[in-house]
């Protein structure tokens, strides 16, 4: 004679399966999205040109007296190497490396500027208060001409050569030592290409 279990307590642990498997696939995501360098990100447009666009300047953003320009593709193959970084008022890591930027410009890099969905008044805020050290800027307030170009957050700095070709991205704030180790490398080879 076989004892039947009433349905309640046949099924008691059937809730669980569910739950565990909701545990486990929370911990596989949670470790993908923490594990790798986010600054290894690779681009699709290294050796490419750069996408077509045209943007305008910021209104009303003057360096030394004069109105700074926006820009456009035919503006990046125009012989000389370019270092084309993209900001936003809004964005810290933006305010860390503005230092390292006007030091660089400092230097005679040329450097271009791509304001990311940014209200112009907070541009031109950020860039009297922390000094501007683009030769251009364009305001990319749609976001448009920063997915054409790849960018996952800004910050983000491209060098181009002066064929106006991708030959180098780095994701995340130049520091001192991104700046060292990575971004004046890839400037002086795109200009030794250049010449040979």
């Amino acid at each position: 004679m076989s004892i039947e279990l009433p349905a309640q307590r046949r099924f008691r642990g059937g809730y669980l399966l569910p739950l565990a498997i909701f545990a486990i696939m929370a911990v596989l995501f949670y470790a993908a999205l923490h594990s790798g360098d986010p600054s290894r990100l690779p681009s699709a447009l290294i050796g490419k040109p750069v996408p077509q666009f045209s943007l305008p300047p910021i209104e009303n953003v003057a360096d030394t007296g004069k109105a700074t320009p926006g820009f456009a593709t035919a503006d990046l193959a125009n012989g000389e190497v370019s270092v084309v970084t993209v900001w936003a008022s809004w964005c810290a890591p933006c305010v860390e490396e503005n230092p390292n930027l006007i030091a660089l410009k400092a230097q005679g890099m040329r450097l271009i500027g791509i304001n990311y969905k940014d209200d112009p008044a907070a541009a031109r805020r950020f860039l009297t208060r922390y000094g501007n050290p683009f030769d251009a800027i364009g305001a990319d307030t749609t976001g448009r001409v920063a997915i054409d170009w790849g960018v996952y957050g800004v910050p983000e700095t491209y060098v181009v050569d002066g064929r106006g070709q991708i030959v180098h991205k780095v994701v995340g704030p130049l520091g001192a030592e991104v700046i060292k180790s990575q971004l004046l490398p890839a400037v002086a080879k795109a200009k030794a290409d250049a010449k040979g």
